[in-house]
């Protein structure tokens, strides 16, 4: 698999001010990329150097073997950049915002027609192509700044926080629009706080604090650090009255056990969360010792590791 996007060192400051420290990448054709961290961490500056928005102070960084610095014209042609505050022509309808972008793109003729016919359709805002771009949603407006970015049909997609402001049912729809556009090659790199999301729809992802990076691989990589400090289990007991069997009882026997890490309280009534040492792999035993025991066990299951725990583990939560 070729490989998209490089960054080598990559390094901006804003006066003495570092916000991007030495990030180096690699995101190969076809990736859907999570860019995690919180706010102030890079991630915008990383885009918008990317996008040749703003120049690197350091380092270099390529989109499609191109360096956004020394070619940023045919770098252009390739990429297609939402960001995360945009603003359509309130007074234009829909169709007519999109056909004065692909002018601007150089599309012309009947190229431009179904250009245009393309992205709406694509983005699911084809009823709405005679609307006044005043009267959409938040949700259609995202859609209609993601039609435009559409137009030339770049091979990378560069969207900071797409879903920033939609409600539930926009960011649903949202998301299956991402796997579309996933599903015809397409690479994208997201920017989004929203961490469930993300673990659904990108392949990889890359975590920064403090302008430096953390993490950069697979999602299941990060999920899989989690689980290497001591995998999680669900405990669900059903309370019978008889002394000694109760779920008191029960937390104080498997906190005894020299496998257990830590106990407390699960997330619904009757429910223990367990946690075990690193690499015991043995967690049957638990269950069939409060069995032989007595205790009412109805559930025993692993707890399964979410997008949000590996930021968590990976990250400080420190901040500039």
């Amino acid at each position: 698999m070729a490989e998209m996007v490089i960054t080598q060192g990559l390094t901006r400051y804003f006066g003495s001010f570092r916000a991007v420290d030495n990030l180096s990448l690699s995101i190969d054709e076809g990736d859907v990329f999570g860019f995690i961290g919180p706010n102030g961490a890079g991630k915008t500056t990383t885009l918008r150097m990317l996008a040749t928005i703003l120049k690197p102070s350091h380092g270099v960084a390529k989109v499609a073997g191109m360096n956004v610095a020394t070619r940023p014209a045919q770098v252009r042609r390739v990429i297609g950049y939402m960001p995360d505050v945009f603003g359509v022509y309130e007074d234009m309808l829909v169709y007519e915002y999109l056909n004065f972008f692909a002018a601007a793109y150089a599309i012309t003729g009947t190229a431009r027609d179904t250009a245009v016919d393309s992205a709406l359709n694509l983005t699911g805002l084809i009823e709405k192509r005679n609307a006044s771009c005043r009267s959409l949603s938040r949700g259609m407006t995202q859609r209609l700044s993601l039609a435009r970015v559409l137009l030339h049909d770049p091979k990378l997609l560069l969207l900071d926080e797409p879903a920033s402001g939609l409600d539930p049912r926009a960011r649903i729809e949202f998301k299956e629009l991402v796997l579309a556009l996933k599903a015809l090659g397409k690479t994208i790199i997201i920017s989004s706080h929203i961490l469930s999301e993300l673990a659904e729809v990108c392949n990889s992802i890359a975590i920064v604090e403090r302008s430096k990076l953390v993490y950069c691989g697979p999602v299941d990589g990060a999920m899989g650090q989690v689980s290497a400090q001591g995998r999680v289990f669900n405990l669900l007991l059903r309370e019978d009255g008889t002394e000694g069997l109760g779920l008191a009882d029960a937390r104080e026997f498997v906190r005894g056990l020299p496998f257990v890490d830590a106990v407390r309280e699960g997330d619904r009534p009757g429910q223990i969360s367990i946690r075990f040492v690193p690499g015991f792999d043995e967690a049957f035993r638990v269950n069939s010792e409060l069995v032989t025991r007595g205790y009412k066990v109805e559930a025993f299951a692993e707890q399964a590791v979410r997008l949000e725990d590996a930021f968590l583990q990976l990250t400080k939560g420190i901040v500039q």
